[in-house]
């Protein structure tokens, strides 16, 4: 049986990119992410992702920043495992399902209410993890998440979303509501911004890019005094492009000879606070 979908506006629409991608990843004969979970939602909803036009390298690299992503948050649940963990414009991305969560701590998924209305009919509810339907450029929603905890927030996809002043804006709310913590996102060089608003995979949300790029991955220090990079993780130097097929494999293994190529391509911003 298939869900009906109330109308998205068309930045709630751009989680289908990551979602189908993801989707499209567990369909593949070498799956880097392997989501399952993803596969079966777009499989339930009915959805349409070829006119999409998602291409391999693409799906590629929805899915190995998505694990090295997960890897972050896993690694700092370890750690910490009474950690309250905030998943930023999750849109239908299914992080908790792929992690192994400790009893003690308290997942926030944050999305606009429409969004969140539908992950809640679509993925199934633990005491744990919370929806929170609400534009996370307005404070007020960060008020029902607890504080006095250490917190790891991940972000996918969202950092083209914002200006840079409501990316600041945003860290700086975040930072000031936790003692301590991590926090990981995808990020977006200038020419990777400008590849995003041409490129034939990404055409449906061109017209939704905000941020201007960021080349210096030290930048987000000057943003708050707390924020310390911890690593910067080029997925051209991931080994998991190991398991690419063999023409991108190639590629990737082209470009990783240079950090500003490798850069252009996707990459991972890990720091502490």
């Amino acid at each position: 049986m298939t869900i009906t979908l109330p109308a998205f506006t068309p930045l709630e629409d751009s989680l289908w990119l990551t979602l189908c991608g993801r989707a499209l990843d567990n369909r593949s004969s070498r799956p880097i992410l392997g989501d399952a979970t993803s596969d079966q939602i777009v499989r339930t909803l009915d959805y349409d992702y070829d006119k999409l036009h998602i291409d391999t390298n693409f799906r590629l690299s929805v899915a190995l920043r998505a694990k090295k992503l997960d890897q972050v948050v896993g690694d700092f649940l370890a750690r910490h495992p009474d950690a309250v963990v905030l998943d930023l414009g999750v849109g239908l991305d299914t992080r908790h399902a792929r992690l192994t969560v400790p009893a003690r701590a308290d997942w926030y998924d944050v999305d606009f209410p429409a969004v969140a209305a539908v992950r809640e009919r679509l993925i199934p509810a633990d005491p744990n993890r919370h929806v929170i339907g609400a534009d996370v450029r307005d404070p007020g929603w960060l008020d029902a998440v607890p504080t006095g905890r250490p917190a790891v927030i991940v972000a996918d996809g969202l950092m083209g979303f914002l200006s840079e002043d409501e990316m600041v804006s945003l860290w700086n709310r975040l930072l000031s509501h936790f003692p301590s913590g991590e926090l990981v996102f995808n990020a977006y060089t200038r020419f990777a911004v400008w590849v995003a608003r041409h490129a034939r995979g990404t055409k449906s949300v061109a017209g939704l890019m905000r941020f201007p790029g960021m080349d210096d991955p030290r930048k987000p220090e000057s943003w708050n005094p707390k924020l310390r990079l911890v690593r910067e993780i080029v997925l051209s130097n991931e080994p998991e492009v190991a398991e690419f097929p063999p023409r991108w494999r190639l590629f990737q293994r082209l470009i990783a000879h240079s950090t500003t190529l490798s850069r252009m391509a996707s990459f991972v911003l890990h720091y502490r606070f």
